[in-house]
């Protein structure tokens, strides 16, 4: 069943209530959580009269707090973010219920174009990412988390994070007549599956690519998003490519591009507010802004609602491949840290 069905008007309606009381049992549960909303004069009796008017966290404060709302007996897994600058990782800590609920919406936010059947599987990435299994970098939980939804799994990087074109060649003529699945960060698949396949002649035009990550190394090399599915298109035949915007600090909630490319969706458990960054005002269609991720699957700690820092636009809202607000990440903040899992990755060239 399809998560991209919700108009904005209908999605408004029915997660405002569900939030609230989110904000509300965070509050109790979250001793942190509870001081932050005191100490901004938010009562907790406070009503909202749209998703818009909720309070956030910024989500630094991940990296300066411990924030949780369930007791340190029932934590099943801790993740930290892929921080660069020596500012800190965020620490998101998961009960079973949360990582139980973020790894079945993660699943039905991509079913929307995998399908039901579980495909072979070209990860982008070396296998030595997921050794550790206790506490995960992002990448390493991204990478963990997409494996699921594949099967037969062949990793493009040898764990000396050189590629091995063999192994994708060998996959390839295992599994490249059919349908398969594509997973990695961004600039890690423009630089170890689009060049080395452009370089040996593969056929990718069966698989399914799913990708997020930083662009700023790619625009470094003047390529864009309009540019990167030219190129595979054109050099490769990979025409089913999905960007998706996510953070671990809102792990299970990603923001699908649709099948025209160039928009990021809500999934119909989340949402997306763009803000002025002088009134904090919602922007309209068209005007850049901080984005804000709002999701109701955060429930072990409060990242509900999260003032990223990332600039991004909305390009419509219920006129798009799917109802809802559809928008662009425009890039990082003036002075954010540098962030984005592909950008952490530092092995050698191709």
């Amino acid at each position: 069943m399809s998560v991209f069905t919700r108009s904005q008007a209908d999605r408004e309606a029915l997660l405002l209530p569900e939030l609230a009381a989110l904000t509300s049992h965070h509050r109790a549960n979250s001793e942190g959580y509870e001081r932050i909303l005191s100490s901004l004069g938010i009562a907790p009796d406070t009503a909202f009269a749209s998703i818009a008017d909720l309070p956030w966290l910024p989500v630094r404060m991940f990296k300066t707090h411990d924030l949780k709302s369930v007791p340190d007996s029932e934590v099943f897994k801790t993740l930290t973010s892929s921080g660069t600058t020596g500012a800190g990782a965020s620490r998101i800590y998961l009960d079973k219920e949360a990582a139980g609920a973020q790894t079945k919406q993660l699943g039905a936010t991509l079913q929307e174009v995998l399908g039901g059947e579980r495909l072979p599987m070209l990860m982008v990435d070396t296998i030595g990412i997921i050794k550790n299994r206790r506490s995960f970098s992002a990448r390493g939980a991204g990478v963990l988390g997409m494996a699921n939804f594949g099967r037969k799994h062949t990793y493009v990087l040898d764990e000396n994070d050189q590629p091995d074109v063999e192994a994708v060649k060998k996959f390839l003529a295992e599994y490249g007549d059919k349908p398969f699945l594509i997973f990695g960060f961004t600039f890690m698949v423009w630089q170890f599956l689009y060049e080395v396949a452009r370089d040996h002649g593969l056929d990718l035009s069966n698989g399914i690519l799913i990708h997020s990550g930083g662009w700023k190394k790619l625009i470094d090399r003047a390529v864009d998003n309009t540019e990167f599915r030219r190129r595979f298109k054109e050099d490769t035949g990979l025409t089913r490519i999905h960007n998706y915007y996510g953070m671990i600090e809102q792990i299970g909630t990603v923001f699908l591009e649709g099948p025209s490319g160039n928009s990021l969706y809500c999934p119909d458990f989340a949402d997306v507010v763009i803000r002025n960054p002088e009134t904090w005002e919602e922007q309209p269609v068209g005007e850049p802004g901080v984005i804000e991720v709002v999701s109701t699957l955060p429930r072990s700690y409060p990242g509900h609602v999260l003032l990223t820092e990332d600039l991004g636009v909305y390009n419509g809202i219920d006129d798009g491949d799917w109802p809802g607000k559809h928008f662009s990440v425009l890039g990082r903040l003036p002075k954010a840290e540098a962030r984005g899992c592909s950008d952490t990755f530092s092995g050698a060239a191709a």
